[in-house]
């Protein structure tokens, strides 16, 4: 192989790794600089997944960041929109905190057991909004009751801010690159159905029981809808059908 083969610019697989490496490396800075920086006991970055169970087109994340935890419970949580202050923040697409996470009313309790384990009071959450793109959720928490005040709300908003437009640029970027002839064949009805359910996060299992097929044959429509879109696995599928709109 010749030096210059090894890197591809224009090579739109290249492109996506890229921006999953870029994403990966902003959100875990974010999450660390918001310990360093802002006075935070614990930073974490809610990354939005589809999540295991969910409805179609429902809004969700997964906690994939973390800073200052002293045990794991808050590590790879899925967290639907709405739920705990992170899931408002991300509902609603704003900015959210509370003085005693423990004693809000503002807020539901699914995760008192967790954080509890890690002594947090006080908390603050803020989505990292490009136009209508969340693309996570950062939370600041303090091992104390606290008010947070408005600097630390504005010294926590702006990282949120610069690590959105770096996630913006990396995903603009992305999306300027040259992607692969649009498929020849569409899908057929059945593996447009099992692309939706396998969307959800729902296993081969579940699908097949859902649906009434056999495991080989979910197995079967999954690699052919793969095949089709030019994809290798179950979360470039999910990436390509939305971004084709096969599951509007």
């Amino acid at each position: 192989m010749r030096p210059d083969d090894a890197v591809r610019p224009d090579d739109p697989e290249l492109a996506a790794r890229a921006a999953e490496l870029v994403r990966d490396a902003v959100l875990g800075d974010l999450a660390r600089r918001v310990v360093a920086e802002c006075g935070a006991d614990v930073g974490l970055v809610g990354v939005p997944e589809p999540l295991p169970g969910s409805r179609p087109g429902s809004e969700g994340m997964v906690l994939r960041h973390w800073a200052g935890t002293r045990a794991d419970l808050l590590h790879d949580v899925p967290v639907p929109a709405g739920l705990g202050l992170g899931g408002r923040a991300l509902a609603e697409r704003a900015p959210t905190w509370v003085p005693d996470y423990r004693a809000a009313t503002t807020i539901s309790h699914h995760y008192d057991a967790a954080v509890a384990a890690e002594d947090l009071y006080a908390m603050l959450t803020v989505p990292l909004m490009d136009g209508g793109t969340v693309h996570g959720v950062v939370y600041a928490s303090l091992r104390t009751v606290v008010p947070f005040g408005d600097v630390r709300i504005a010294a926590v908003g702006k990282l949120a801010a610069a690590a959105t437009l770096a996630l913006a640029g990396a995903a603009a970027w992305n999306r300027t690159m040259p992607r692969p002839d649009a498929p020849v064949r569409p899908l057929t009805p059945r593996e447009h159905e099992v692309l939706r359910w396998a969307a959800t996060g729902r296993t081969n299992p579940e699908i097949a029981a859902r649906l009434g097929l056999t495991r080989n044959t979910v197995t079967g429509y999954l690699k052919a809808a793969m095949h089709k879109l030019g994809v290798r696995n179950r979360t470039e599928l999910a990436l390509a059908a939305r971004e084709s709109g096969l599951l509007g």
